[in-house]
């Protein structure tokens, strides 16, 4: 059986840093190389928040229609 010692105590502490910093890296260089000018503004409307404006088309986003659940008639709010 191995004995702890400090120096195998830290280490996963340490890899779990060192790979926090990395993956928090290379989101900020994600975003900083995406080319978008404009992030644009969230505003609420009739109790919906909408974002106006961005980088975003709807075509980048596509919508699915979910087939109908069986039994739950044509309620379609309870649907979803």
């Amino acid at each position: 059986m191995s004995q702890l010692t400090p120096t195998n105590r830290a280490l996963p502490l340490v890899t779990g840093f060192a790979t926090a910093a990395a993956l928090s890296g290379a989101a900020v260089l994600a975003v900083l190389q995406s080319g978008c000018d404009d992030p644009g503004t969230y505003l609420v409307r009739d109790d919906v928040v909408e974002l106006i404006g961005g980088c975003l088309e709807p075509d980048d986003l596509p919508v699915t229609q979910r087939p109908p659940v069986a039994g739950l008639g044509d309620d379609h709010a309870v649907a979803r």
